[in-house]
């Protein structure tokens, strides 16, 4: 063989090792590139749960505020129906007044998540406490009369209704 056939048999494998190195970088750049474009997408995808978890935990802490602020209400509320019943009785001018007072911030509260719980029918242990049993013609545990309302806030118990219940009528015995 030639020189020049060597050098030319060189040359072919120098530029083989050449283009192996030049694919083997090309690889290593694609599967760089891969990695990184997965490690966005996670990172992209962490940092969208931590902003809906974050907005979870702003909205319960703004709710759990609501929630004391309306706890703390619910007196003056009492002390308002008790005043609207008192004037009824007296047939005051000043009975307007009041109502208004008291509708327009049981609207404000009932809009913030307030609502008044109801009061009928069997008396629940988780919702009403019981001040009272009376004889009655009802059945036994059916509410009679609502003492002091009970009140939720978005679905979450503030304060049980205290109610009088019905416990049945005793039957008389020796007749």
């Amino acid at each position: 063989m030639s020189t020049e056939e060597n050098k030319n048999q060189e040359n072919s494998v120098e530029e083989k090792n050449t283009l192996e190195e030049q694919q083997v970088v090309e690889t290593k750049e694609v599967n760089e590139t891969d990695e990184l474009r997965e490690r966005l997408l996670r990172l992209a995808a962490e940092f969208d749960n931590y902003k809906k978890r974050t907005a979870k935990e702003i909205e319960a802490a703004k709710n759990l505020g609501k929630l004391e602020m309306l706890r703390k209400l619910l007196p003056a509320i009492d002390e308002l129906e008790l005043a609207l019943v008192a004037i009824k009785g007296n047939g005051s001018d000043q009975l307007k007044g009041v109502e208004l007072v008291y509708s327009n911030l049981l609207e404000v509260l009932k809009a913030e998540g307030l609502a008044v719980m109801e009061a009928k029918g069997k008396a629940d242990p988780f919702k009403h406490d019981v001040m009272l049993v009376k004889e009655s013609d009802e059945e036994e545990g059916t509410i009679l009369e609502v003492v002091r309302k009970g009140y939720t806030f978005r679905e979450m118990l503030i304060r049980p209704a205290s109610v009088i219940v019905s416990k049945g009528r005793e039957e008389k015995s020796g007749e």
